[in-house]
């Protein structure tokens, strides 16, 4: 099988065969590149090719016609038809390797009508190490579902989730209805790259989350907890939006030194807090935008409408790290 040479710009280079993507290929070589959902349905591995010719796996949605013309291409679903040239660095970590293992339900807590916090436990010769902020998929009967971990250090065997009821999913009958303790599963991960890179420059940390996207931020949260050194010269925004005062079902209780949590509702007459979309709300706070990182997580709507409206206030575009919540994620 023929195979390619893909280029990075900071001279990094792996090869490619004509069947496999390009994220897959990074991955497989042990390069880390951005990327979410693996299923070309958001756009956190957004790259631009430079040179070469690449060929779409499955009709591409996701991006504007203006931006394929300017050569953008989703690596999760692009393979090559030459060597390639990419206009893209790698992370500069190397990932925790991800693996299938099986694992028990060890609790099931209905915190309110929507919402469940499950909790899997993995066999104890496991060693399941992850970044905060990344996530799992849990598979079932054959199918899979993708769940963000809620908390940032592997302890007792233990991964803590918070999912959501939606009306038709493919597992909301089963986590709300039928699941109970010591049910038999699968979880394959850690995966995503969407997790806390420090940067000495930046002077605010920005953290936006919608609904159950407050899982991989209140991991981030604890890390940052748990390491003050990460904080110095810094303020921690945590901005959570719901439609309704049940929808912020978690109440963050760090003692940062210089911390500012807002949440925002959309829907909620009785209210006096602050309401709109988290994206707007923060737009509005007194935050230096040019010395900002921001982290997003919620809707691919929420996130595309924060990087557009943060940009203009002067962020950074290396300085906006998002995970989508896809249909089918």
């Amino acid at each position: 099988m023929k195979k390619h040479t893909i280029h990075l710009k900071n001279n990094i280079t792996y090869t490619c065969d004509e069947n496999t993507s390009l994220l897959k290929a990074a991955l497989d070589n042990d390069i880390s590149l951005e990327y979410s959902c693996f299923e070309a349905r958001c756009r956190s591995c957004k790259v631009k090719v430079l040179e070469g010719k690449v060929e779409n796996l499955q009709e591409e949605k996701v991006l504007t016609a203006e931006e394929k013309v300017a050569g953008y291409v989703l690596s999760c679903n692009v393979v090559p038809r030459s060597d390639i040239r990419l206009d893209i660095e790698d992370l500069g970590v190397k990932l925790p390797a991800s693996q299938v293992s099986p694992c028990k339900i060890s609790n099931i807590t209905h915190i309110n009508g929507n919402i469940v916090e499950v909790v899997l436990r993995l066999p104890p010769k496991v060693d399941f190490q992850f970044l905060a902020g990344q996530y799992v998929d849990i598979i079932r009967n054959g199918h899979k579902r993708s769940y963000s971990i809620s908390h940032s250090q592997y302890e007792s065997n233990q991964l803590k989730l918070f999912i959501r009821n939606y009306e038709g999913g493919l597992f909301s009958n089963y986590w709300f209805n039928e699941a109970k303790p010591n049910d038999l599963l699968r979880v394959e991960g850690p995966l995503g790259t969407f997790f806390y890179r420090h940067n000495e420059v930046c002077t605010d940390i920005v953290l936006l989350a919608t609904g159950t996207g407050i899982a991989p931020i209140k991991a981030i949260l604890e890390q940052l907890q748990a390491s003050p050194e990460l904080l110095v010269n810094k303020k921690v925004w945590l901005l959570w939006g719901g439609r309704k005062k049940e929808d912020l079902f978690w109440k963050p209780d760090f003692t940062f030194a210089h911390f500012e949590y807002i949440p925002v509702l959309t829907r909620e007459d009785d209210w006096q807090g602050a309401k709109g979309y988290v994206q707007e709300i923060a737009s509005a706070q007194a935050i230096s935008w040019p010395t900002a990182q921001v982290y997003a997580c919620g809707s691919e709507a929420m996130i595309q409408s924060a990087q557009e409206l943060l940009t203009k206030q002067g962020l950074k575009g290396e300085n906006f790290f998002a995970d989508a919540f896809v249909a089918g994620k």
